[in-house]
């Protein structure tokens, strides 16, 4: 369950992390959190299906190093992929 919240909390950061980046294609501090929460959770999860999230329950440094890794490059990347789709919408 910790892994999770972290994956969330730094997926929130990534995604207004990518949207301050990208100014073009930021969806303001709520809509970036909002995307970047479900891109951290996303990124934590395909983690955890390739055997490299943490097992058992178990919370070493190099898995909660992995969790914010995940969690923050998931939610930029969602981030940037919902910003852009939605400037090509607005076109």
């Amino acid at each position: 369950m910790l892994g999770t919240i972290i994956s969330l909390a730094s997926g929130a950061l990534g995604g207004n992390l990518a949207g301050s980046l990208m100014k073009d294609y930021s969806l303001g501090t709520l809509g970036n959190s909002i995307v970047g929460i479900l891109g951290g959770g996303l990124g934590g999860q395909l983690l955890g299906m390739l055997g490299m999230g943490t097992g058992g329950g178990e919370m070493d440094i190099m898995g909660i190093l992995g969790q914010v890794a995940s969690g923050g490059v998931g939610g930029g990347v969602v981030m940037a992929i919902v910003g852009m789709i939605k400037n090509a919408m607005a076109k």
